[in-house]
């Protein structure tokens, strides 16, 4: 593969992919001097127990600078936060604070093993513990564990919890009810635990449909699992009804945490009536996200469930903190705390803020969807007309309709812009869907800038719509055949014969 260019619409190039790093070698290149041997030489095989490859590994000569200049070019081109807009709806992609990583650096903290005595890291687990007040009192369900390392890893855990419970109580059940504007792993997580998935629909108002649940429910329901605000970013006007119908059959409520960004400081799902909610941290309190981990997606629920909790969890002993495991506990759910550090960053994000500031946070990502929508109305359709939290779903049936043009190629447009696009095709309940989150962390004028790369896209679909169906036309790798790549992928470089 040779450097390229590729060409927006108006000629400018940009410069396409390097190569990789193997047609950049070169026979006489090499980036190190190694010393003559001053110990005597060992046979290799018997150093590595007979285990040694008989062929050398074909790897690459190339000199440092070619190695820095090509991991530098790789890293530029990928985009991220810090590269530009990430409008990711339903996954808050915002900004980390640097001062967050900086804390997750300090040598006490990064420095520790998993096989430490107790004694020899009291500070760590302090933390942790205070994290988990913090988060119970967000929350509003006091009670907390810290084991799962994701949202949908949490949402398993405390779905196992309601099992328990239920068998504890000797009332087991079989069913769970999921509203259809659910995220994908609510179903699944539902399967995962034993149980089976009774799906309930939408009212016109994008919230549940409580005559259509209050149908579904009876004794056999384990528990009611939705997300609040919703997928839709609509906050559900009938929450307390829906989660006093599901405790009036002795079903548990529970909260889908992913959405905690647009009500942290300001409302809380224990007081909504939720049982039991995970929590990403990557989504509401600026932790990495992404890249396969670590990640942390604690769960805080109700007095009556800590006995159930994954153990170990950090509580204060006679000699400072410690772990203990809960009485009736489902076990384990993984091994270390060994995304430690994602628990730091998450715990100087709301230390750094405080009370008020989490409030102000959560308050200016639904004014931020607020605008982003109102400005954007007239050009696209929107499905659910009304005051949305921190998100909001768009519809590009009127450009499909009317122009032959699809919303993945807005999506795909929008690349060339700058911007990355937010989430398409989902919630499943909405054709054409563009949902779509600007975060807090996002200025005014980069708010207006994606309206303006939105108003210019409707216009280009209106005078240019073969042109859309071809974008992107500035990034590294041009658009791709997706059903393809998911059905044969290449997962390696094999050079041309």
């Amino acid at each position: 593969m040779t450097e390229r260019l590729a060409h927006t619409p108006d000629g400018a190039p940009t410069r396409g992919p390097r190569g990789t790093i193997f047609e950049q070698r070169s026979v006489r290149a090499q980036s190190d001097v190694v010393a003559q041997l001053d110990v005597p030489e060992l046979p290799v095989d018997d150093m590595l127990g007979g285990r040694a490859r008989e062929n050398a590994p074909e790897l690459p000569n190339v000199t440092e600078v070619q190695i820095a200049r090509h991991y530098a070019h790789l890293a530029s081109m990928n985009f991220g936060v810090d590269t530009g807009s990430y409008p990711l709806g339903s996954c808050t992609m915002k900004y980390n604070p640097r001062v967050n990583e900086d804390a997750a650096r300090l040598p006490g903290f990064a420095g520790l093993h998993p096989y430490q005595p107790e004694s020899s890291v009291q500070g760590a687990l302090r933390l942790m513990f205070e994290l988990q007040e913090a988060l119970g009192e967000i929350a509003g369900l006091p009670e907390v564990t810290l084991q799962p390392a994701a949202g949908a890893h949490g949402e398993l855990t405390a779905i196992m919890c309601f099992r328990a419970f239920h068998e504890h109580t000797g009332d087991a059940r079989s069913r769970v009810i999921i509203p259809d504007s659910a995220h994908g792993t609510n179903p699944a997580t539902v399967s995962m635990a034993g149980y089976t998935v009774t799906q309930v629909p939408s009212n016109g108002r994008g919230g549940v449909d409580v005559a259509a649940l209050r149908d579904a429910l009876d004794t056999d329901v384990a528990a009611v699992m939705l997300t609040n605000p919703n997928t839709l970013g609509l906050f559900d006007e009938n929450i307390c009804a829906i989660t006093d119908a599901a405790h009036q059959v002795g079903a548990l409520a529970y909260c889908d945490g992913a959405n905690l960004n647009a009500i942290m400081g300001i409302a809380r799902p224990g007081d909504m009536g939720f049982d039991a909610m995970h929590i990403n941290l990557h989504k509401t309190f600026s932790t990495p996200h992404g890249g396969g981990g670590p990640g942390s997606g604690p769960v805080c629920v109700t007095p009556e469930l800590a006995p159930y909790l994954p153990g170990p969890v950090v509580a204060r002993t006679d000699d400072g903190y410690g772990f203990v495991v809960p009485e009736r506990s489902i076990g384990r759910v993984r091994s270390f705390f060994g995304n430690f550090g994602v628990l730091v960053r998450a715990y100087a994000y709301i230390m750094g803020l405080g009370a008020q500031g989490l409030h102000e946070a959560s308050e200016q990502a639904v004014v931020s969807a607020n605008y982003l929508k109102a400005r954007l109305c007239a050009a696209y359709d929107v499905p659910y007309d009304r005051t949305c939290m921190h998100e909001f779903v768009l519809s590009g049936m009127r450009q499909r309709r009317e122009h032959g043009v699809r919303t993945l190629d807005i999506a795909k447009r929008l690349l060339d812009y700058g911007t990355h696009p937010p989430t398409v095709y989902f919630p499943l309940i909405v054709d054409e869907a563009l949902m779509i989150e600007p975060t807090e962390t996002e200025s005014l004028a980069e708010l207006d800038r994606f309206v303006d790369a939105m108003l210019a896209i409707a216009q280009e679909a209106q005078a240019e719509p073969e042109m859309l169906k071809h974008a992107p036309y500035t990034t590294p790798v041009r658009r791709l055949d997706e059903a393809r790549a998911a059905r044969d992928p290449q997962l390696r470089w094999r050079p041309t014969e």
